[in-house]
């Protein structure tokens, strides 16, 4: 056996033959970044998994680890891990602070498994969501024996294992993997103290190797790493923060008449999603192009034009067949882009004798995105909702399907991709690749199973989450269609659709449900420039706009499953009533203090909560506040970017710690951000005693918006003074109408407060003088 160290790890090199401890011909344990260890056996994969991003960031070589060595072990150590290669036997994993993590067994690593311990009791998450119909009454927890795939409709899997207690497991396979836990029971040699994790991997061919990274930090840490390995997500288009609306059962002059009705009535609306009927299913290359009968003005893009006036996006449903007595079926049987082994059957909706094209050939992908789809395209399909590649046994076959539009849009086309799709294989997120949960019914039951659906995909790094508001199978009732809209309005994609015939509009629903829905949609709009901000958080971070409670807190016990609340960025908790005739609720709020968004009243943390709940109306929503927060707001708009934003207010909760919050922007549209073409400032509070400071950073980026000023609203007291030249107003009313910067006192349902207006785009500082 001869060890090698180099500058980032060692390589053990066991011969031709296997080692002693049955590792194989070689072990390979190196530092990919200062919380990654990689952990490789046998020989490397010349092409790797796709859980993997293809071209990772190159981190190896800025992180400094420190090797010593003596005659039992090799230590090498970063800031954030050391790791304690201990002669052929184990591999010892601590964090920064010396706390043992794990235990690598060195005689189990090979023919694609491995064997850890830690300390009974780490809570788990990660390796899978839950399918369109199966229970979702394990929450979010992962114990005992658990198998990571795509899965059926509505799943979200991910061969990746984390636990709170600081540390993540990570395998670079696109097969099954299954992670088996086993507690020490009454073994009388067992380590009552300590579990065991088997990981075993189903990657086929299978051979003596295991190729997998150890994490460790914290939850964000955590999910920041696995960015840096899997891949980082582009932003979807500005507008897809808003509110889209899908129907099967339509055509040209409906939609417009329903567009319309949406402006009439100034309830906000993005996007409009066409199922089957904007297809010219069935016919020569009818999976590709508009239905002429239905949409007669699709073609020539009329119809775009029409929309594009009223500020809508179209886009379409889109299926991984293709109908095989058909020009496109030809050639797919000329060209052997069929799945393998796959039988044509009778499309439920033509009748017609269908196959599936395979995904998972260069081949298929190269073609899907054909020239009848890139005229769709230019006439006004601009998005895709790829529906039903999620009955096959191939874990990366919808991750494929959206691969190809993702990259035949990107080869014609600056104009940002998005999708939503009914499964999810880590990688997928490099794709432009949302999640929605499949075709579940509606109800009250149903809904609040939503729940744990969106946190365990989450929690499986598939951020872009979505659902069928209201339910697709079904017809939910009018309070219940108000509280689902409520609930969507905090997910990260927002949307509402049914089955074939079911209308989602909210004047379908009674002029009470259609108020509490219109308030909730107005609410989303609001908060655009807080929601887009995380938008770019997610790409550059791996975290995105909604995360469960124990990513910020931990080390709370309450929150280890808790599926009743999340966060919604970093300063907004959300608890949606999912309960039908609800008269009262309880919220468990983590540490801290919070202020309800909507009375202003204020809870201190670490304890549950117990509210009234609106049960005629429907119209409240249990929203909170967390201290220290910076949320900028605007006013409601019908569609995203309807006016030019020259005043950003922004809602300021100061607390005794320094926060900050990065306010991002850019044309919402194009990559051009990939090119630095974006727009950041950092905005910073922190209340010390009768004095807060807020600190507005330099402005980064060449992106050049139309914001002018901030209209900082901090809450908690008047001030008295005022730091540099703002000149002082007598009310808020004032202060608006002058031409510039300035100060002015008021109250608000959060109290008293102070207003600052001051110049976007510079940095500069800010001290307050309050009184109490």
């Amino acid at each position: 056996m001869t060890v090698h160290l180099d500058a980032h790890g060692i390589t053990i090199d066991n011969g031709t033959g296997a080692g002693a401890a049955g590792v194989g011909a070689s072990l390979a344990i190196h530092f990919d970044g200062a919380g990654i260890l990689h952990v490789q056996t046998g020989v490397p994969d010349a092409q790797p998994a796709l859980v993997l991003d293809p071209h990772p960031e190159q981190t190896q070589a800025s992180v400094s680890v420190k090797m010593s060595e003596d005659k039992r072990s090799v230590t090498m150590t970063s800031e954030r891990l050391v790791a304690t290669w201990n002669r052929d036997t184990t591999l010892s994993i601590d964090d920064a602070n010396g706390r043992h993590l794990l235990t690598l067994y060195l005689s189990g690593l090979g023919d694609n498994r491995v064997a850890f311990m830690h300390a009974l009791g780490d809570a788990m998450y990660g390796i899978h969501g839950f399918n369109a119909t199966e229970p979702a009454t394990i929450g979010l927890l992962r114990q005992g024996n658990q198998l990571a795939k795509a899965g059926e409709q509505g799943n979200a899997g991910a061969p990746f294992v984390w636990s709170t207690a600081g540390y993540g497991l990570l395998v670079n396979s696109d097969g099954n993997v299954d992670f088996r836990e086993t507690l020490p029971g009454g073994k009388p040699q067992a380590d009552q103290r300590l579990a065991r994790l088997d990981i075993v991997s189903e990657a086929k061919p299978a051979k003596p190797a295991m190729d997998l990274y150890i994490l460790v930090g914290q939850p964000r840490e955590l999910f920041g790493a696995l960015a840096q390995l899997s891949g980082h997500t582009p932003l979807f288009p500005k507008w897809a923060m808003g509110f889209t609306n899908s129907q099967w059962g339509i055509d040209q002059q409906e939609l417009l008449q329903i567009v319309d009705t949406y402006r009439a009535k100034h309830i906000p609306l993005d996007n409009f999603t066409l199922d089957f009927d904007w297809k010219a299913w069935g016919e020569d290359w009818g999976e590709f192009r508009w239905n002429t009968t239905k949409f007669p003005d699709g073609p020539d893009g009329r119809l775009k034009a029409e929309l594009d006036r009223r500020g809508v996006h179209l886009t379409g449903i889109m299926k991984p067949r293709v109908h095989v007595d058909t020009a496109e079926g030809r050639y797919a049987t000329a060209h052997d882009l069929w799945r393998p082994d796959e039988k044509a059957t009778p499309d439920y909706f033509s009748h017609k004798p269908v196959k599936d094209i395979d995904f998972d050939k260069p081949a298929a992908r190269a073609w899907f995105f054909n020239d009848a789809l890139k005229h769709s395209f230019a006439t006004g399909i601009v998005g895709w909702w790829n529906d039903e590649a999620d009955n096959t046994p191939s874990n990366t076959q919808f991750l494929n399907m959206q691969r190809a539009l993702y990259d035949g849009q990107r080869a014609i086309s600056n104009e940002r991709v998005w999708s939503i799709n009914r499964n999810f294989w880590l990688g997928a997120q490099r794709y432009a690749y949302g999640l929605w949960s499949g075709d579940i019914p509606t109800g009250f039951a149903s809904m609040a199973g939503q729940r744990a659906r969106m946190l365990s995909a989450i929690n499986v790094g598939a951020m872009q989450w979505g659902m069928d508001g209201g339910g697709f199978h079904g017809h939910p009732s009018d309070e219940n269609y108000a509280r689902w809209i409520e609930f969507g309005a905090f997910t990260p994609v927002f949307r509402v659709h049914g089955d074939f015939g079911q209308k989602r509009q909210p004047w379908m629903y009674g002029p009470v449900a259609e108020k509490a829905a219109t308030n909730a949609i107005r609410l989303r709009y609001a908060l655009i420039p807080y929601i887009y901000s995380y938008e770019y958080q997610r790409r550059v971070s791996g975290v995105g706009l909604v995360r469960p409670l124990l990513f910020d807190w931990p080390h709370d016990p309450q929150v280890r499953n808790d599926i009743g609340a999340w966060m919604f960025g970093d300063y907004l908790l959300v608890s949606p009533v999912v309960e039908p005739g609800q008269a009262s609720k309880d919220v468990y709020l983590p540490a801290g203090r919070w202020t309800d968004w909507f009375s202003g009243k204020t809870y201190q943390g670490g304890r549950t909560v117990h509210l009234a709940i609106d049960s005629r109306t429907w119209s409240d929503i249990p929203l909170f506040i967390r201290d220290g927060a910076i949320i900028p707001i605007q006013p409601a708009e019908d569609y995203v970017g309807q006016h030019p934003l020259t005043q950003l207010d922004v809602e300021v909760f100061p607390a005794a710690q320094r926060s900050t919050f990065d306010y991002y922007d850019d044309d919402g549209d194009t990559y051009d951000y990939e090119h630095g073409q974006d727009y950041r400032q950092t905005l910073a509070v922190q209340r010390n005693g009768d004095t807060v400071q807020f600190d507005i950073g330099a402005a980064a980026g060449s992106f050049k918006p139309a914001l002018q000023f901030y209209l900082l609203k901090i809450h908690g007291g008047t001030a008295t003074a005022a730091s540099g030249r703002l000149k002082s107003f007598g009310s808020l009313d004032a202060l608006q109408h002058s031409a510039g910067e300035g100060w002015a006192s008021g109250h608000d349902r959060y109290g008293d407060v102070t207003y600052v207006r001051v110049a976007a785009a510079q940095a500069t500082g800010i001290t307050l003088d309050m009184k109490r």
